[in-house]
């Protein structure tokens, strides 16, 4: 099986500090690295990572403030240096256009990488194949900026007692599996009898924003939510004025939505302590956890529906 894990590249907010870098948060899940916005020093954090670059396949820039788009030429170039050949695909706010362009060509080098982009003017499935599909919704944070939901497609799983029951064996399985029904010893065997669906798994990014019922839908039945929560309680008004969250209110988001598991992340730099963060959000959501840089959080395969 693929790693199925999230990274923790940085999980400051405006400033970095000694112990948090900009953020950036990389997910490997079926054979592909999705990387949410690569703030300024990501390449580095790659390296202090022990991951390798051209690990990642697509990237994603929630809006085109410094802190989360600063690292993005250079990944670009870097993943250009190393001469991949698969395709990079990027997802932004399409007012931000002028900003995507000015980052990526921001310096002198000979362009290789093949970049797909792919600017988000209307909320809605921004990409579907036979392994994601991509939805996307703005969320509100006084400037366009975008909150992301991944969910895997669907699997049929065999019951192999009731197919072994059923005779069904060899190139019969695939014969099933495509045309969702054969013929054995004379008797008709259907898929759905022998099989059960597992439901995709859901990862849900939201960063930057006021409570809004966006960051709810996206965040619905999540497996695993990473969610800005910049402040505490006690500097609500601060989170107010600069359109941001509290670890509770994140921690609101996460138990309206119903997901698995929160990961608290964007903390502003007048925080060194981030106890407190998990103690305010766990009031009201028990299952969350802050991250840090170079902490992992596994997202493993569910084996049920």
């Amino acid at each position: 099986m693929s790693v199925r894990d999230l990274t923790i590249l940085g999980c400051s907010s405006q400033q970095p500090t000694r112990l948090r870098n900009h953020g950036a948060y990389l997910l490997r899940w079926n054979q592909e690295g999705l990387l949410f916005d690569p703030g300024e020093g990501t390449q580095r954090q790659f390296i202090f990572a022990d991951i390798a670059p051209p690990t990642v396949t697509r990237i994603f820039v929630s809006h085109f403030h410094g802190d989360h788009c600063l690292g993005l030429g250079s990944m670009l170039m870097r993943l250009n240096l190393d001469r991949i050949n698969h395709p990079i695909h990027c997802y932004y706010p399409a007012s931000g256009k002028v900003y995507f362009d000015r980052l990526r060509y921001g310096t002198i080098y000979h362009d290789h990488i093949q970049v797909i982009e792919h600017p988000v003017s209307e909320e809605g499935i921004v990409h579907q194949d036979e392994n994601f599909t991509i939805e996307a919704k703005f969320l509100n944070h006084g400037v366009d900026n975008l909150g992301w939901r991944i969910q895997e497609a669907d699997t049929t799983k065999f019951d192999k007692e009731k197919l072994a029951a059923c005779g069904v064996k060899g190139t019969l399985v695939r014969e099933l599996q495509e045309k969702k029904q054969v013929t054995v010893d004379g008797k008709m065997v259907k898929l759905e009898d022998l099989s059960w669906v597992r439901k995709g798994d859901i990862f849900s990014c939201v960063i930057d924003t006021k409570h809004c019922q966006n960051a709810i839908d996206l965040a619905k039945g999540a497996k695993l939510l990473l969610c800005e929560s910049t402040y505490l309680e006690e500097h609500r008004a601060l989170a107010e004025d600069h359109n941001h969250l509290t670890a509770k209110q994140a921690a609101f988001i996460a138990k309206k939505a119903g997901v698995q598991k929160l990961i608290l992340t964007h903390f502003s730099a007048r925080y060194r302590d981030l106890l407190p963060f998990v103690e305010e959000a766990s009031e009201v959501f028990p299952n969350v956890d802050t991250a840090d840089d170079f902490k992992r959080f596994e997202f493993l395969l569910s084996d049920m529906t």
